[in-house]
Parts: C-alpha cells; structure tokens; sequence
C-alpha cells in the first residue's frame, strides 16, 4: 500500500482556501475590509514568489479566530464551503483521488493551511488524513497562536516525517501531487513527485527532472 500525498490549494482546488476565506471574511463584513484585503493580497503574493515570513502570516491569518465564539466561525465556515470551496472542486480532482483510493492507496492531504479551514474540505474529499499548520486552542477558543510546526516548506517534510512515523508508514512507492515551488522540499522525497498546474519555477524544476505535468483545473 502507498502514500498518495496532496497539496490542497491550487493542486486539488483551483484556488487558494486561506486567501478565499479571508475574501469571505470581508465579505461578511467580518474583518476591516481595507486593510484586512490589502495583507491578505500581500501575503499570498508573498507566497506565491516564495518569499513568505510563515509566523508573520500566521499572527495575521489567524487573528479573526480569535476574535469570535467557535459556533459562530463554524457557521461561517458552512457558508464558506457552499460558496467558496465547492466551486473550486473539480471533477478532475475529484477522479484524481478516486483513481488512488481504488488503488488501495493510503490517502493524505498536506497543507500550509489551518486546519480550521481545511479539515472540512479534506472530508469533502473522503480524505481522513490530514497534516495542516495548527491553530491553538484553549477552552474550545483559538488563541490566534500557532500549535507546533507550521506545515510550511521545510515544516511540511517535519511533519510529514512525524506522522510516518507514528502511522508506521514509509515513502516507498509513494506520490506528492503539488502546483508550488514552496513544496520542493517534499517533492524531491517522494517516488512519484507529480506538478500540478506548476508556477513557473517549478515548472522549470520539473521539466528539468523529467516529472510529471498534469492539470487538474
């Protein structure tokens, strides 16, 4: 039995669920609308070259958890999935982790993305294991505090290990479906590392290494 690893953002959906929750948060008028939108562009161009400071984003990204009652975040996040997240689902996607499951493969979503947000997209999907950056929280409150390692480029190979570890699973065999540069630390671990609509520099890492190129969007 393999592991069959997916990125989740621009890999299985086509966009980004932090940045979309953050556009759903201003549209709720949940978040100051100016300033909040401003960072939020910031930082995900900031990601997207590869230059992102992961605990800067974090303390910004974070902080609307802390500032209301989990029943009402919960709420928000239903809405968030019917109008943001499953229009981003395609039935690519969807065929991609289907024609693994069929394979027995051992499936696991790996993101930089809170868990808060992306647990439930993992379940949309079927997938049960899911390695995403922590929230804290106390009391049935987030903290706006991270909770261990951030599951960010290096952070993603820590915790990646970790888990195998504890699940007594190995990479042998293995597949890593990712579109971003960020991930190149865990691509060049796996057997089978597969771009998915590639930014260009890894685009450029790929086609140099012979790995797949594949769209799912």
């Amino acid at each position: 039995m393999s592991l069959a690893i997916f990125d989740l953002d621009n890999t299985l959906l086509s966009g980004d669920s932090d940045y979309a929750w953050g556009q759903f948060l201003i549209e709720r008028n949940a978040v100051e609308q100016e300033g909040y939108e401003r960072e939020n562009q910031r930082y995900y161009e900031k990601y997207r070259v590869g230059t992102l400071d992961i605990f800067a984003f974090l303390a910004f990204a974070l902080r609307p958890l802390k500032q209301y009652e989990r029943a009402q975040l919960d709420a928000w996040h239903r809405q968030f999935m019917q109008s943001k997240i499953l229009p981003m689902i395609t039935p690519a996607a969807r065929a991609l982790v289907e024609k693994h499951r069929r394979a027995g493969d051992t499936l696991l979503i790996i993101t930089a993305t809170n868990s808060f947000i992306t647990r439930p997209i993992a379940a949309e999907f079927g997938v049960e294991n899911l390695l995403a950056t922590e929230p804290e929280e106390v009391d049935g409150r987030f903290t706006g505090k991270v909770c261990g390692i951030p599951c960010f480029q290096a952070g993603k190979v820590e915790r990646l290990k970790a888990w195998l570890h504890e699940h007594h699973y190995t990479l042998k065999g293995s597949w890593f479906y990712s579109d971003s540069h960020n991930d190149l630390p865990l691509l060049n671990l796996v057997d089978h590392p597969v771009a998915v609509q590639p930014d260009p520099i890894l685009l450029d890492y790929a086609r140099a290494q012979g790995w797949p190129i594949i769209q799912l969007h």
